[in-house]
């Protein structure tokens, strides 16, 4: 049976056309893939210099809170030692009270040996009781440690921390290393400024001194 020409020219054509298209799908297949994102040196050096200038920013401004903390805490130093020495320059204007007058006349014997002893000895004499012991103990032992050598760069000295330190003179002329006139001083000047060691060791834990 003899095929129609349109029909034997529709076959040709649809052949031609499936061709065409594996043709088209074949070189579809063999095209290169897609080049991967270049990477631009420049773009990553601006962001090197960027986090290099906020890590330098970052250290500068810790420098400069480190600097101002100093500086605060200078003044502080400054205005304690100020106001320690106006204290004891008030103190000084008013004659201390003497120990009783049986300790002034010599005729009770200077305590000596270790210094917490020898302030404990000598608290009845400014007329009080032991119970103030344990305030005055507490005091001088974050003034000086009871060191009878202590010394701070304001010029206070001793176990009372005397600002300056020759003030203790007036209590003996052994002021620079013997206990006891350094601690009748002290007590002289809590007795004067204070009334007793816990009304200093009171000032000394609100203000930072005494």
């Amino acid at each position: 049976m003899a095929v129609p020409a349109a029909v034997v020219a529709g076959l040709t054509t649809s052949g031609a056309s499936a061709g065409h298209s594996a043709s088209m799908l074949a070189m579809a297949g063999t095209q290169p893939s897609a080049r991967p994102p270049v990477a631009h040196p420049d773009r990553a050096m601006q962001l090197t210099g960027v986090a290099r200038r906020e890590v330098a920013s970052l250290g500068a401004t810790r420098a400069r809170a480190q600097r101002a903390a100093e500086r605060a805490a200078r003044r502080r130093a400054a205005r304690r030692a100020a106001a320690r020495a106006a204290a004891q320059a008030a103190a000084a204007a008013t004659p201390a009270p003497s120990p009783s007058s049986q300790a002034a006349t010599g005729s009770a014997p200077v305590p000596s040996g270790d210094p917490q002893k020898i302030a404990e000895a000598m608290l009845g004499s400014y007329g009080w009781s032991s119970s103030e012991f344990g305030c005055l103990v507490s005091l001088w032992d974050q003034e000086s440690g009871w060191n009878v050598y202590a010394s701070n760069p304001s010029g206070a000295y001793g176990i009372p921390q005397a600002l300056p330190g020759s003030k203790m003179a007036s209590a003996g002329p052994d002021w620079e290393s013997n206990a006891a006139t350094q601690i009748r001083w002290g007590l002289g000047y809590i007795k004067s400024l204070y009334g007793s060691p816990y009304n200093a060791w009171s000032n000394e834990e609100a203000s930072g001194w005494y």
